[in-house]
């Protein structure tokens, strides 16, 4: 982990990777429910990727997915030293096309017990949606960056940097979204940039 870290600190986007509490967290919450079949969306170099992959058991899945191949090569060689690389399906390109498509096929409702979200906040709730399809009942979402930054509690004219003004009204839009969505229980935690955790109850 330590090893992929200082990696991933060189490269020009580091600032999209996950933090090191999180990736702590994730792999202890990964533990507890006895995950075994997982999905990631949104990868970069692969940091969570691999705090899962440590989690899960020998024959555990990651299907994970990111536009940019480059980026999950360059972590590549490190999850593939931690001996975990077999667990992992890489699908490159966007992961809507690949959604729809398992949606598609009864058999992978309910089939996944952990999915992670870390991608383009634009889409996060075209993804809720057809993720709640996947998970399985008692299994667990999480969505990354909940907090944007602190922009969530941040005044309207507060001084933003425009990429977070940009994504923020869509951060906004899920997390009220989630917290009247019937079918889960949530709790969001300020671990990171805050991810908030969806259980599904129906």
């Amino acid at each position: 982990m330590k090893e992929l870290r200082e990696l991933t600190a060189k490269h020009p986007w580091n600032l999209m990777t996950t933090s090191a509490d999180e990736g702590q967290f994730l792999n202890m919450l990964l533990k507890l429910i006895n995950a075994k079949n997982t999905m990631e969306i949104g990868v970069y170099t692969g940091y969570s990727l691999l705090s899962t992959a440590l989690a899960l058991p020998d024959d555990g899945k990651i299907l994970a997915m990111d536009i940019n191949r480059e980026n999950y090569e360059l972590g590549l060689p490190v999850i593939q030293k931690a001996g975990v690389a077999h667990k992992i399906e890489f699908k490159e390109g966007p992961a809507m096309p690949v959604l729809d498509k398992l949606v598609e096929d009864e058999k992978n409702h309910g089939s996944y017990d952990f999915i992670f979200v870390d991608a383009d906040k634009d889409n996060y709730l075209n993804y809720h949606k057809r993720l709640i399809e996947l998970v399985k009942v008692g299994g667990l979402i999480g969505y990354d960056n909940t907090l944007w930054n602190g922009s969530v509690v941040a005044p309207p004219d507060a001084p933003l940097r425009k990429y977070v003004r940009y994504y923020r009204d869509f951060v906004l839009e899920l997390n009220k979204a989630l917290a009247v969505d019937p079918r889960i229980e949530i709790c969001m935690l300020p671990v990171g940039d805050g991810i908030t955790l969806c259980r599904r109850v129906k």
